[in-house]
């Protein structure tokens, strides 16, 4: 069983500064049974949870965080068309959606989401690209050094993710002295292992509330390690000083001597065009 993050959409993959978002649904990819029933209780929690058996369960969502997951997009990225209705972002829904065992892989679920929208919600969404505020991922220092916190990575995950290719997922693979590959992030941290810092930088799209894009001009892998009060990762302009720990934009300067500039560039978003209330069931 897998939750999908409500705060963080699917984080960004590497679609330079589009959130990667599956295919719209082909017509023979759909669930064989789904319903929808709209939540009218007092519970303020909401969980979207992918189960291994082939079930999507959606609780107590809007259909603004519904088609946030179904599209994979973050909610910055979701801009209201001309007909979007007053409850997108105010009703909540219960969904259940069964397909086989076969389409138990979270992005065919999610495309299988798209479609049971366009069926059931009558949503029409288009997307286009705006020119929108986001962030540089800079080097903070006229020399170019870095922080503390971070070094360019040894051979280790490349050597796993070649002993993995060859050997399939049963391979034995070499030892990783920080214990992973990849990243790994959590309520004010964020630690990569042989990530390249465009990758780094779209995984703080979540927490920034804007993209981030990758001009250091650094194209090595590096293993880092950030921490921050989560309370001043404020979305918008980094200024002001932390009362209670470090914010988010100082402690990428501090710790890694990168810098997050205010930028402006064109960014993929999906226009909401309309919406209706779905026959419940």
């Amino acid at each position: 069983m897998k939750l999908l993050p409500l705060g963080i959409a699917a984080l960004a993959g590497s679609l330079g500064l589009a959130a990667q978002a599956p295919a719209p649904p082909p017509g023979n990819l759909q669930f064989e049974v789904a319903s929808i029933r709209q939540n009218t209780s007092a519970d303020t929690g909401a969980q979207v949870r992918v189960e291994g058996n082939g079930q999507l369960t959606v609780t107590n969502n809007t259909l603004f965080n519904i088609v946030r997951n179904a599209y994979g997009v973050q909610g910055f990225q979701i801009v209201p068309g001309a007909k979007q209705p007053d409850w997108f972002a105010r009703d909540r829904w219960n969904i259940i959606g069964k397909a086989t065992p076969e389409d138990a892989k979270q992005q065919r679920l999610m495309v299988m989401l798209q479609g049971l929208l366009a069926d059931r919600f009558t949503l029409v969404v288009k997307r286009e690209t705006r020119e929108m505020p986001v962030y540089a991922l800079v080097l903070a220092r006229p020399d170019g050094k870095l922080g503390p916190q971070i070094k360019e990575a040894g051979p280790e995950c490349g050597a796993a993710q070649l002993a993995r290719a060859k050997g399939g997922p049963q391979a034995v693979l070499p030892p990783i002295s920080r214990g992973f590959c990849g990243t790994r992030a959590g309520n004010g941290s964020v630690s990569t292992s042989a990530v390249l810092l465009a990758d780094f930088g779209r995984n703080l799209a979540p927490m920034t509330g804007r993209f981030v894009v990758d001009r250091t001009g650094l194209t090595a892998r590096y293993d880092l390690d950030l921490k921050w009060t989560p309370d001043q990762a404020l979305a918008g302009a980094p200024t002001g000083a932390a009362t209670d720990g470090t914010s988010l934009f100082a402690a990428i300067e501090e710790q890694l001597g990168l810098k997050l500039d205010a930028q402006r560039a064109p960014v993929d978003v999906l226009v909401i065009e309309s919406a209706e209330r779905p026959m419940e069931d």
